[in-house]
């Protein structure tokens, strides 16, 4: 059975990550410290070439592209853009810490947005639009090699949301120009909305943590 491959990768850092600063609808580039950070990867680790690369608009992530997967054939998609924080945006976490909102926001849910802003299952709603979009793209295309870069946090619900074996969205946390590689099939995603998670982007042959089926549904009762 044919199989399609997707590297999901994280745009490289930008000043407000160094500042430690909500970042999501703000357009902002990559840092110089980013940019730097990214060429080096390049020559520490093998970054396998695709067929096509399917990124968030934002200029961090376009930015990302063109230096990890140069002169490759590039599609934007406003699905993958990065989480809106509404009125956190820009703020540090200092900044908001006496914020009854922000107080309320770290609790987390699903359905907890912040003021103005997007809530989880708005992003995971997003996310499964955009995989549907770039899977049915691939076997059209016939495709079988691409690339998603997008945000951590997008990374981290998709292959959380749909990738097997089941891992708690923290186990697929990403550095800057770094991610997942998974594997779909046509009937695996027609019959199960699911992907099968073979390793790091790009590959440096770590073990993936060690969590069962069993541990996912057990975090999830507790919460």
């Amino acid at each position: 059975m044919k199989g399609y491959r997707i590297a999901f990768i994280r745009h490289g850092m930008t000043q407000a990550n160094l500042d430690g600063r909500y970042i999501g609808t703000t357009d902002l580039p990559l840092c110089r410290e980013g940019a730097d950070q990214l060429y080096e990867k390049i020559e520490k680790y093998d970054y396998p070439s695709v067929q096509k690369v399917y990124t968030s608009p934002l200029k961090r992530c376009k930015q990302t592209i063109s230096i990890l997967q140069p002169n490759r054939l590039v599609a934007e998609m406003p699905e993958l853009r990065e989480m809106d924080f509404g009125k956190f945006e820009n703020k540090t976490a200092d900044e908001l810490m006496n914020d009854p909102d922000y107080e309320q926001f770290i609790k987390g849910g699903l359905d907890n947005p912040p003021p103005d802003g997007e809530s989880t299952r708005d992003v995971i709603n997003r996310c499964y639009e955009a995989l549907n979009i770039i899977i049915s793209d691939m076997m059209y295309e016939g495709l079988t090699n691409v690339a998603v870069c997008t945000h951590g946090g997008l990374i981290m619900n998709m292959l959380a949301g749909f990738g097997v074996p089941k891992r708690k969205p923290m186990d697929y946390a990403c550095d800057f120009g770094e991610g997942f590689e998974v594997m779909v099939t046509a009937s695996m995603w027609q019959r199960s909305n699911a992907f099968e998670v073979i390793g790091t982007y790009p590959p440096k042959y770590e073990e993936m943590p060690d969590y069962t089926v069993e541990d996912y549904y057990t975090d999830e009762e507790d919460k």
